[in-house]
């Protein structure tokens, strides 16, 4: 990142590409698919990774599925011990996924540097890491490739679980409820994995934990050899030597994760009860009762490069190829929920300038005994049950609606109202009183199918069109 004067930030900004309201930096990784940059927001200064990934190659090595199931599962984590999805774009070449900037580097070099961990400091990284793994079980998702290279720990010495694109959802449970593609990495890779009769994601999981917790505490491997049926060997039968110099209570948990058997070892809520694992142990809250913070359904301009400054607009602006990338058809968040798009998330266009619009709303949503509250870009419409007004009191908060507007193209806005939760009933009144106020076109209309081509086709009309199929 550039740093110093104005001049001087001046001429980096002329060597930087701009993606959306970030500024994009040094390369901090490559692999296979593309690369990792660093990047500041424009706005906050706040400092995020942006992983760039190239189409041709995804599409050429046909690993587009497990793309979208890593932000698919991402979208869905929001835990402190979890690597965070902000926002997500796309070009004609490239995919952009915004994530949490972590930068402490790998768990693997933090263990490598050290030799091994002590029994206090393993602990408090194996809670964080126990916290992280049984909040993405609770949401349906396992990791399935969990290993120190995948673990992140940043300048507070605190983890964050990342890569996800082995990661399983519910969809992928067979008819036996259980899953059935062998994957992982060898050294860390469960027992019954490897047996081809299926597994449950959860117990595999704890397995590698497990591996991670043993590593951090003796320093090596506690499965490990050059030949992989050998090595595959050893796991079946659990030859794991845990040393006697470690504390009962870690002998105790290790032996009881590294159970062959996953019938017989362990589970999540008896490894939080364990004695040793509760030493100091403070439950960590995840970020799910958080307002909504992040834009993941905001498509953001993609810029490859750029030399202009900034601008003054107070809308996202969105191009053709990104309001296609907005159908419902491409809306990977209906992969985990049960109602259809139309009847959490309905997209219309307008004339009226941003500004009114969002003073319309207000003013719909206030009538109709909604709490609305300002942020940036955005409204949120909120209702609770104990009839208390205080945005801070999440618990009671029932019902949640936000609204944005995206700027399509001169005096063409986009306005998308999204329901977080709540009753679908109610969200529908509002958006039917938005809809009147706004001069939108019936709500039947609007909840019901349409194609994205009749939609795209419309939008020269320049009047406020539904765009249900967005």
């Amino acid at each position: 990142m550039v740093s110093g004067g104005a001049g001087a930030e001046t001429a980096g900004r002329r060597g930087c590409g701009l993606l959306g309201a970030y500024e994009m930096g040094r390369t901090v990784g490559e692999g296979n698919f593309g690369k990792v940059k660093q990047a500041r927001h424009r706005v906050t200064g706040a400092h995020f990774a942006v992983k760039i990934l190239d189409r041709a190659r995804i599409l050429s090595l046909r690993i587009d599925d497990q793309i979208r199931r890593e932000i698919a599962t991402l979208k869905l984590l929001k835990h402190p011990n979890v690597v965070r999805l902000h926002e997500v774009a796309a070009s004609k070449t490239k995919i952009y996924m915004v994530l949490e900037f972590v930068n402490g580097g790998e768990l693997f070099d933090r263990i490598a540097v050290k030799g091994k961990l002590s029994e206090e400091e393993g602990r408090r990284l194996f809670q964080q890491l126990i916290d992280g793994v049984s909040y993405c079980h609770e949401k349906g998702v396992y990791h399935r490739d969990l290993k120190p290279e995948n673990v992140l720990v940043d300048r507070k010495g605190n983890i964050k679980i990342s890569d996800f694109g082995l990661s399983a959802l519910p969809q992928q449970l067979g008819n036996d409820g259980l899953l059935h593609t062998t994957c992982g990495s060898p050294n860390y890779i469960a027992p019954e994995v490897l047996q081809n009769k299926g597994y449950d994601g959860s117990l595999s999981d704890i397995w590698s934990c497990g591996v991670i917790l043993y590593i951090m505490l003796v320093g090596y491997l506690p499965f490990d050899d050059r030949n992989i049926v050998v090595l595959y060997q050893k796991i079946f039968r659990g030859e794991a030597e845990i040393p006697k110099w470690l504390s009962p209570g870690a002998q105790n948990l290790l032996q009881r994760i590294l159970e062959p058997n996953p019938m017989k070892r362990i589970d999540m809520a008896e490894i939080k009860a364990h004695e040793w694992f509760q030493q100091d142990y403070v439950p960590v809250v995840p970020y799910d009762n958080e307002d909504e913070d992040s834009q993941l359904d905001a498509v953001l301009p993609v810029k490859a490069q750029t030399n202009e400054a900034p601008g003054d607009n107070k809308t996202h602006q969105i191009n053709a190829f990104q309001l296609i990338g907005m159908a419902s058809s491409l809306d990977l968040s209906g992969f985990f929920e049960e109602e259809e798009v139309s009847q959490r998330k309905i997209r219309f266009t307008s004339t009226t300038e941003p500004k009114d619009l969002f003073d319309k709303i207000e003013s719909s949503a206030s009538e109709m005994g909604f709490l609305v509250h300002r942020g940036y870009n955005k409204l949120k419409l909120m209702r609770n049950c104990t009839g208390s007004k205080s945005p801070k009191n999440r618990d009671s908060t029932s019902f949640l609606v936000c609204a944005e507007v995206f700027e399509l193209g001169p005096s063409l806005y986009v306005v998308e109202l999204k329901k977080s939760h709540g009753d679908p009933a109610l969200y529908r009144q509002l958006c039917e009183r938005i809809g009147s106020d706004l001069g939108v076109l019936k709500m039947e209309q609007i909840f019901g199918r349409q194609s994205v081509e009749s939609n795209v086709e419309s939008l020269d009309n320049r009047s406020a069109t539904p765009l249900v199929a967005l």
